[in-house]
């Protein structure tokens, strides 16, 4: 199967991963999207809740979607989670599988700074989405990786770069958690016996599941 690989902290899981994901999913023909939360973020502090809230309300998001399963291969590492680790391990425990590593236009940037990152084209495909505030410079030296890429077989089984466009989700998790610590209790209403947030502009960003995930549990809300 072909499978789309999107890894991040998810504190907490947004549109802003969702709906590209989705994109993504539908343009290139993909089987599955995993959804991988990180337990040890290597370009991070930390993060605001545990791995189990954030594993969870992954797996709520995976119960919304047919195309979308969790993969806690990260998660259940006590190591940082170097995605050329990661990928080398996916590999050899599903070598029927087809990955395609799908990342912001951010992140291609500054794949230079990852960890063993020229190995990760020996393990799969790359994908590489569209962000909000990000453009490639054409004099940037990942620029001519694109170029030469351009090269490599359509029908190869890794190694090939898949610049995809997606609708633009000026979505960040930084910004939600910012949003929900000072939203007040107040600003909940109960729904189908949970409590999910009034605001029109949470909706906008978090899935009425994840809304209702963070109400019952009081996250990132000031006590």
């Amino acid at each position: 199967m072909k499978i789309g690989l999107l890894g991040g902290t998810f504190d907490p899981i947004h549109f802003g991963h969702i709906k590209p994901a989705i994109e993504v999913q539908q343009q290139l023909g993909l089987d599955k999207i995993w959804l991988m939360p990180n337990h040890i973020p290597p370009h991070k502090q930390t993060t605001q809740v545990s791995s189990q809230h954030r594993l969870a309300m992954a797996r709520l998001v995976c119960q919304q979607y047919d195309h979308f399963e969790v993969c806690d291969i990260e998660i259940n590492r006590d190591t940082p989670s170097y995605s050329a680790t990661t990928l080398e391990l996916l590999t050899q425990q599903y070598p029927q599988h087809q990955f395609y590593f799908i990342m912001g236009t951010d992140s291609f940037i500054n794949l230079p700074s990852w960890y063993q990152w020229q190995s990760i084209f020996n393990l799969c495909h790359l994908v590489v989405c569209q962000r909000p505030g990000w453009q490639l410079d054409k004099n940037s030296p990942m620029a001519d990786l694109l170029i030469q890429n351009a090269k490599v077989p359509a029908l190869a089984k890794t190694g090939k770069i898949f610049p995809v466009d997606v609708s633009l989700q000026d979505i960040s998790s930084t910004e939600i958690r910012r949003f929900l610590k000072n939203v007040p209790f107040e600003q909940q209403k109960t729904t189908h016996n949970t409590k999910v947030f009034v605001n029109t502009e949470i909706a906008n960003m978090l899935p009425f599941v994840i809304q209702q995930y963070i109400c019952e549990h009081h996250l990132y809300q000031n006590k």
